[in-house]
C-alpha cells in the first residue's frame, strides 16, 4: 500500500469522498453532521491523503482509504477518514490513521483531535480510534459533544 497526498482531482478519490459525505449526512440527525464536502476539503490548512494498493503489471492500483489532517493553532484534526467499501477489514484504515498521526508529529503537533458520530455506521471507526488511545475530550473548534456527537483527542 502507498499513501500519498491527493489534490482531490482523482476520480476514485472524489467518488469515495462523495460516498462518505452522503453516508455521514444520512446517518446523522439534522444539525449534527460536520463532514466536509470536496470544496470544504480544498483549504490551505487541510492536507488530504489517499491510500492505494500496489499495482502489478496487469492491474491498476485501487483506492483503499482516504483521510485528511486539518491544521489548527496548537493541534491537528482528523477529517474524512474512510476506508473504501471493498477495502474494509484490510488494515487500510489503520494505515491511514498511522499516516495522519505521523504527519501531525512532523508538523509539530502535540495533540490530534476528532469529532465523530454515534451508531452502527461509526462503530468501526470508534473502535480504531480507541485502539490508538483516543479519549473523550472537551469541546474544540466549535464542536459540542451531545447525544450523537463525540469528541476525542490523542496526545502524541
Amino acid at each position: 500500500m502507498r499513501i500519498r497526498a491527493t489534490d482531490l482531482t482523482e476520480p476514485a478519490v472524489a467518488a469515495l469522498l462523495t460516498l462518505h459525505h452522503a453516508e455521514m449526512e444520512q446517518s446523522s440527525p439534522p444539525g449534527t453532521c460536520h463532514v466536509l464536502d470536496l470544496s470544504g476539503l480544498r483549504s490551505p490548512n487541510i492536507e488530504v491523503f489517499a491510500a492505494w494498493s500496489e499495482s502489478g503489471a496487469d492491474e491498476a492500483e485501487q483506492l483503499l482509504a482516504i483521510g485528511a489532517l486539518k491544521q489548527h493553532d496548537g493541534f491537528g484534526e482528523i477529517k474524512s477518514m474512510r476506508a473504501h467499501p471493498d477495502a474494509r477489514g484490510t488494515g487500510a484504515g489503520r494505515a491511514m490513521l498511522e499516516h495522519l498521526l505521523a504527519r501531525a508529529r512532523e508538523l509539530g503537533f502535540a495533540t490530534v483531535k476528532l469529532e465523530t458520530g454515534s451508531g452502527e455506521v461509526f462503530e468501526a471507526a470508534l473502535g480504531l480510534y480507541r485502539a490508538f488511545g483516543f479519549e473523550p475530550c472537551e469541546p474544540f473548534a466549535g464542536y459540542e459533544p451531545g447525544e450523537f456527537n463525540q469528541l476525542f483527542a490523542l496526545d502524541l
